[in-house]
């Protein structure tokens, strides 16, 4: 799936350094480039309503599309929904893939994050880098795949558009030569019965 993960749980030195500058760019509001446990995605501060404004303007998103957001822990994405349900954490703590969930309501996002009925769609991020990326920011971090044709989602690098390099503000370099071809996450929520939908299987 394109996913590297590290026996001691944290990206090795190259990947490290190639945090603080992926870093500094989300801290000041621009978009990062960037291999997650899944595709190559642009991503910006999620709770920042300019720089998610600015993703959505870069893929041309109508209001009702979902984002995609990143946290690195269960901690922090209970910071940001408003119910997490035994059964959904159950469920992240089994699931091997990574697994996007929709969340009926949110809290501490700007409504630029959020689709129009106020729902979120999160991940708990399984990949080491980004898990330190975001660690470092404090922040859950938007992940939108790097393609800006809707439903293409580039397998690595290599499959990257021109278009989306030359609008970012900074391209991680960590992952660039992994020719392995990743794949979407999973996508579920629970419906009004409680019962698990999958949306994208």
């Amino acid at each position: 799936m394109g996913m590297m993960t590290f026996t001691n749980g944290r990206a090795p030195a190259a990947a490290r350094y190639d945090l603080k500058p992926a870093l500094q760019v989300l801290r000041r509001g621009g978009i990062v480039l960037y291999p997650t446990d899944t595709v190559w995605s642009i991503g910006a501060d999620a709770t920042s309503p300019e720089a998610v404004a600015k993703l959505r303007a870069l893929k041309e998103l109508a209001p009702d599309e979902y984002l995609e957001l990143l946290v690195d822990s269960p901690a922090m994405l209970q910071q940001y929904v408003e119910e997490f349900h035994p059964r959904i954490e159950t469920l992240l703590h089994f699931h091997l893939r990574p697994l996007t969930v929709r969340y009926p309501a949110a809290r501490n996002l700007p409504a630029e994050a959020l689709h129009p009925d106020g729902s979120v769609a999160i991940r708990i991020v399984q990949d080491d880098y980004c898990r330190e990326l975001i660690r470092a920011l404090g922040k859950p971090v938007v992940a939108l795949p790097a393609d800006l044709r809707l439903g293409r989602f580039p397998a690595n690098f290599g499959a990257v558009s021109s278009d989306v390099i030359e609008q970012v503000d900074y391209i991680v370099h960590h992952r660039r030569s992994d020719k392995s071809l990743a794949q979407p996450s999973v996508m579920v929520q629970l419906s009004a019965k409680d019962e698990l939908e999958f949306l994208r299987e």
